[in-house]
């Protein structure tokens, strides 16, 4: 997955606003006690921490 995709999707599912605030505040076990930006920094793959995302905030599915 390429980063903007992810961002696309981070923005489709908080929100503009919000995405980037989720990303650098919520610690997430699924990331290994990271947040979104701390696990691409560490040089997570895209796709793994939308997986972390999607597992960690519920989201459905059919939007992941």
């Amino acid at each position: 997955m390429r980063l903007t995709i992810f961002w696309e999707r981070m923005a489709e599912h908080f929100g503009e606003a919000y995405a980037d605030s989720f990303a650098r505040d919520h610690v997430m076990a699924e990331l290994g006690g990271r947040t979104v930006h701390e696990a691409l920094a560490a040089g997570w793959e895209t796709k793994d921490v939308w997986r972390g995302v999607c597992a960690a905030a519920g989201i459905p599915e059919d939007r992941r």
